[in-house]
């Protein structure tokens, strides 16, 4: 008993690789956007965790934090250390009443050669600096 099963040969496999290539290249740049804006949800949340830091810093100590480790906020690995953060975080400046934070992508998301760059203050709301 000689059965002959249906099957796709390797050319027919191929045509549709080719085919779902060509369309994967027409649809990328349209959705380049789209990656760097969700791929910058990670520097706005990153920078309100810090706001909520400096905020409870300012409440126990009547100053904000130059530094980092003084708020127990710890950053987040990047790409770069084998980790998942495409962004490195710092503090610009702090006093008694007001401080900077920024974010900057170490990752060119859409390989335009310009960095993603977003900032906070004491008012809390993230601001987009340089757009990728």
């Amino acid at each position: 008993m000689n059965k002959k099963l249906k099957a796709y040969n390797l050319q027919e496999i191929l045509v549709v690789l080719v085919i779902i290539g060509i369309l994967l290249l027409l649809a990328l740049p349209n959705l380049m956007p789209l990656i760097s804006k969700a791929k910058s949800t990670e520097a706005q949340l990153q920078l309100s965790h810090l706001y909520n830091s400096q905020t409870t810093h300012r409440y126990m100590h009547s100053k904000y934090a130059l530094d980092l480790s003084e708020l127990d906020f710890e950053t987040p690995k990047t790409v770069n250390e084998n980790g998942r953060s495409n962004y490195t975080y710092e503090i610009l400046s702090a006093t008694n009443s007001s401080f900077k934070a920024r974010a900057t992508a170490i990752t060119d998301f859409d390989g335009d050669g310009v960095f993603n760059v977003w900032e906070i203050d004491e008012n809390g709301a993230p601001k987009q600096i340089i757009k990728d």
